[in-house]
């Protein structure tokens, strides 16, 4: 299994990742991972779905004055 460790900028380790081919099997291998999943799942607030929508239909409004990501980065970093 390839996991990799997940450390905070102390080096305590904080957190596992595992490939989601490898979740997938542990899933099967163990079905009682797949409920602890299905309960585990967050959904978002009214309030934030709220927001998600305002800035979905501003997005759309005025798609002509949206930056492309990498360009965008690559001038905050020459601004430095």
């Amino acid at each position: 299994m390839t996991l990799q460790f997940i450390q905070d900028n102390r080096g305590n380790t904080t957190g596992v990742f595992i490939p989601i081919e490898e979740w997938q099997l542990l899933k099967t291998k163990y079905t009682d991972l797949e409920e602890e999943e299905l309960d585990n799942v967050v959904e978002l607030s009214l309030w934030q779905k709220e927001i998600i929508e305002k800035r979905l239909k501003s997005y759309y409004k005025h798609a002509a004055n949206v930056s492309e990501f990498d360009s965008t980065l690559d001038d905050i970093e020459n601004t430095i």
